[in-house]
């Protein structure tokens, strides 16, 4: 465990007085808050926020940040409140531990809903003080390195999390070093024998890989010498999530990935920069399309770097960064370099914004995002995106997500911009809406009053802002569209009741009834009937005397089951089908989704296409109490590629009573083979029951049900 006067001697070495004698009543005030508290490892739990502290202080962070990270769990675990923070050190202090403290006090419906709710309001306050997201960072890397004594199935959701949120944070701030840790640590815990097979991969490797660093190290050094340019050359070899990163999206071997090792050369200019690039590319061929030039066009995160690859000596395929001292200190401490706090206030500038467009993009689309499953989904897309760099016609760079569209572009222009694209010109010629942009290309929209977004943009845009106004829009259309055909409907439903429904509808009397069904207004009722969410009868039947019979039948009615085993909560016969997405099995939470011309179609409740469905159109279904059918559902086995594995595995299913419809197999990267099976279940309980029996076999690594962004075949 780290001390407090080790950290108060790290921060003496660039801090004024006052910050010291702040650090250390934070550390006094901490330590009383969690006095007697245990961390699952065992020791003293003040050992946490010592060691957040110590990481902060390492990235030369000022007095305010590295007391806050002192203090950050003083409100969530122990009786401390806001206030006396903020009496004892101050407002700076007191909302940078706001910031960090989870919402603990609202009841959330799931668990999902909480992580989203926390992430928000940590995008919320680092908008107010970046520092909030710095001492986030730091309490997620302690916590990751700790990570072993948490049970297995949380060690896996937590380093889900850290590689979906927080290392593409720490990436977009610049803070190279917790990056790298950050995404090592949870490859080690979400797939700890792939880490293990490249961590001892790189061992065998490295021998060889520290003389042929040398090698390279001395070759670059003496063109530096030779050119009399004042500079220092290091190597290093890859970290390992690169290095799995690479096998993945590539689909390699540990031994067919060439380029795992990289090398810097630092230097006094950009004009020196630039002058050893040109040697480099003398003496070895460089990489076609390998060539990446960050000084002229800067990452979002002020990263700058000239980055290529060339076939080096031996034949092998070497990765050389070239920059200056000033850009080295800014790709290895990001934001926690760049960043000046002032003695009044910390709140960021319009211009600081503008160094930090993403965060300024979070903040606009998040307000629009309610849904936390959506707000989710597009905050992981949004920090995992690459970046590309196109130009208005006046010059001005915007950046955008890799693969981003003319769409993207027309709605990071303005909202109107993008609700009127008619067309795009990309450097002079007109492309079509989908064309992918690229690095420099010049985006020009052509608007149109009379045109207006499209389903099928939906398709190819990249952007959660374009996302989000492209289904407002469609949600406003659709729904003007919904309230004039439910009351088409009713009045066609009326004149059979003998009712009139322009008088009921002058009389207002369909409020009424849209309040005893939970809706605020008579458009919603009138939508949710065009719908086919509730039918026509079930309105009016609440102006027909009480005795009329039809009222009964209505009520017998409500609630029908199909020939497949569902019922369907509030709407009459109609066609059924099971979305091949999810492919639900009886026992499963089940919700019903209104396709147009194509019935209701049922999606499991987890199902990742039903985030995207439009909630107007979305059913409550439940499956019968007796379903006498079989239903397809597919598994995947991870197992040793040994010789009667594959007839175990059958033998297992056939005692488990369970049919396999169709399946298909491969070898993967790390020596395992993955079966991918449909089988043929009566329910849910009988599915996990076979996948249990399959577990039990010494070979089978891993079973998992699959959903459908996963499967294969």
């Amino acid at each position: 465990m780290i001390r407090i006067t080790e950290i108060i001697e790290k921060a003496k070495t660039y801090l004024p007085a006052k910050d010291i004698a702040l650090i250390q009543k934070a550390y006094v005030f901490s330590a009383a808050a969690h006095a007697g508290q245990m961390r699952l490892s065992g020791e003293p739990y003040l050992s946490h926020p010592l060691e957040v502290a110590n990481i902060l202080v390492e990235l030369y962070l000022d007095g305010p940040t590295i007391a806050a990270g002192l203090l950050h769990d003083t409100v969530e675990d122990t009786s401390t409140t806001l206030e006396e923070i903020e009496s004892q050190f101050g407002s700076q202090v007191s909302k940078i531990v706001a910031g960090v403290t989870k919402i603990s006090k609202i009841n959330f419906s799931s668990k999902e809903e909480a992580q989203a709710e926390n992430i928000r309001k940590m995008i919320l306050a680092m908008a107010d003080d970046i520092r909030v997201v710095l001492v986030k960072l730091a309490d997620r890397l302690h916590n990751m390195r700790t990570l072993e004594h948490q049970k297995h199935i949380k060690q896996k959701l937590i380093a889900q999390e850290t590689l979906e949120i927080y290392a593409p944070l720490a990436n977009r701030l610049g803070l190279y070093k917790i990056k790298v840790e950050l995404e090592d640590l949870s490859l080690k815990y979400s797939k700890p024998e792939i880490y293990t097979q490249i961590k001892e991969g790189i061992k065998t490797h490295e021998v060889a890989g520290d003389k042929y660093i040398n090698k390279v190290c001395k070759i670059l050094e003496d063109i530096l010498n030779k050119n009399k340019i004042k500079g220092r050359v290091s190597g290093r070899i890859k970290h390992i999530y690169s290095i799995y990163h690479k096998m993945e999206t590539q689909g390699l071997t540990l031994d067919q990935v060439y380029d795992i090792i990289a090398f810097r050369v630092i230097v006094s200019s950009i004009k020196e920069c630039y002058a050893v690039l040109g040697l480099v590319h003398a003496l070895w061929k460089p990489v076609p399309g390998r060539f990446k030039d960050y000084i002229s066009m800067p990452k979002a995160n002020m990263y700058q770097s000239l980055h290529t690859t060339v076939i080096g000596p031996d034949g092998e395929r070497v990765e050389i960064q070239i920059r200056t001292e000033e850009m080295h200190k800014i790709a290895e401490y990001g934001v926690a370099a760049h960043w000046k706090y002032k003695e009044d206030g910390t709140r960021i500038s319009e211009k600081d914004v503008e160094k930090f467009s993403w965060l300024r993009q979070i903040l606009d689309w998040q307000k629009e995002l309610k849904d936390p499953k959506e707000f989710m989904a597009s905050l992981r897309f949004d920090l995992f995106q690459d970046e590309v760099y196109v130009f208005t016609p006046k010059g001005e760079v915007k950046e955008l997500p890799e693969g981003a569209t003319p769409i993207d572009f027309a709605y990071l222009i303005h909202s109107q911009v993008g609700d009127h694209c008619a067309g795009a010109k990309v450097n002079g010629k007109l492309v079509p809406l989908n064309t992918p942009l690229k690095n420099g290309d010049t985006v020009e929209i052509i608007t149109d009053p009379n045109k207006h977004p499209s389903r099928d943009w939906l398709k190819f845009v990249k952007t959660a802002k374009a996302r989000t106004r492209i289904k407002h829009w469609i949600r406003n259309e659709e729904r003007e569209t919904s309230i004039a055909l439910g009351k088409e409907v009713l009045e066609k439903e009326s004149r059979k009741m003998g009712l009139n429904f322009q008088k009921l509808l002058k009389e207002g009397n369909f409020l009424e009834v849209a309040q005893e069904f939970s809706f605020k207004s008579e458009e919603d009722l009138f939508s949710a009937v065009g719908y086919a969410k509730i039918t026509p009868r079930q309105i009016l039947n609440r102006f027909l005397p009480k005795e009329e019979p039809s009222e009964k039948k209505e009520k017998e009615e409500s609630v029908q089951t199909s020939s497949l085993g569902v019922k369907i909560k509030g709407i009459g016969d109609v066609l059924i089908r099971f979305a091949k997405c999810c492919s639900p099995v009886p026992g499963d939470p089940i919700i019903g989704y209104i396709s147009r011309g194509r019935g209701v179609t049922i999606h499991t409740l987890d199902c990742p296409n039903v985030k995207r469905m439009e909630p107007e159109r979305q059913l409550e279904v439940f499956w019968a109490t007796e379903v006498k059918n079989t239903f397809p559902a597919k598994i995947k086995i991870i197992c040793e590629n040994k010789r009667g594995v594959l007839a175990k595995i059958a033998n297992t299913l056939m005692e488990s009573e369970t049919d396999i419809n169709s399946g298909s197999f491969h070898s993967n990267v790390d020596g395992k083979s993955e079966i991918f099976l449909t089988l043929m279940v009566e329910s849910s309980a009988k599915l996990y029951k076979a996948i249990s029996a399959l577990q039990k076999i010494s070979e089978v690594k891993e079973v998992s049900r699959l959903t459908m962004s996963e499967r294969r075949g």
